[in-house]
């Protein structure tokens, strides 16, 4: 029989509030912009980082955009790789803390479980599935909105943002599921480094490879 959760801690990760989370402040930060607007007050150090981590791929997704648009010069093109690059390093390293901050407070309620199963993918993971998420919500139902599409094109949106609607529902499931499933000890889940080599002048081969400038 499972033990039951430890009541402290089930709070502490609910997808419905990550989810409504991502919502609010994606839509913010797009009609307000997120320099003119004070920062929100997180009830908790996790509710934060889920908050940065989002911001990370809000800004990801957006210098994406910038990089895709024609006729952009080769100059531009190399900056915005160079910040893709950067934002990227910075969206991972906040998976990595959201599961951190997790796994501190679980190892204070003496988990997870040494002999659990052991899940492959951490909720770090899973929340920035969720993010991405989020965005392509928003700016899908933007599209189906456009007033200057083409004959089609709001329709096409609905439908693909039926899937996205499915798919969110059931990740975010899965991860309310696998956190339960934690605090009963019946399953766990490590912190798995990225280790991204890219950024690292002393691992990427085009960049130690380099003569050094005079």
């Amino acid at each position: 029989m499972a033990a039951l959760p430890h009541t402290s801690l089930s709070g502490l990760l609910s997808a419905d509030a990550i989810t409504a989370l991502h919502d609010r402040l994606t839509k913010l930060w797009h009609q307000s912009g997120r320099d003119r607007e004070p920062e929100p007050e997180y009830k908790n150090p996790f509710t934060e980082a889920v908050a940065e981590q989002h911001l990370a791929n809000f800004e990801l997704w957006h210098i994406e955009d910038q990089a895709r648009v024609p006729r952009v010069s080769d100059r531009q093109i190399a900056e915005l790789k160079r910040s893709i690059d950067r934002t990227n390093q910075q969206r991972n390293d906040l998976m990595e803390k959201c599961d951190l901050i997790l796994l501190a407070a679980l190892e204070a309620a003496g988990l997870p479980a040494p002999d659990a199963e052991l899940h492959s993918e951490s909720p770090g993971l899973i929340l920035d599935r969720l993010s991405i998420l989020a965005l392509k919500v928003y700016h899908t139902r933007e599209e189906i909105d456009r007033p200057n599409a083409p004959e089609g094109h709001a329709q096409r949106n609905r439908e693909r943002l039926a899937v996205l609607d499915v798919q969110r529902t059931d990740l975010a499931g899965c991860l309310d599921k696998l956190w339960q499933q934690v605090l009963v000890g019946e399953r766990r889940f490590k912190l798995y480094r990225q280790l991204k080599m890219y950024n690292d002048a002393t691992l990427n081969p085009a960049l130690y490879s380099q003569p050094e400038k005079e």
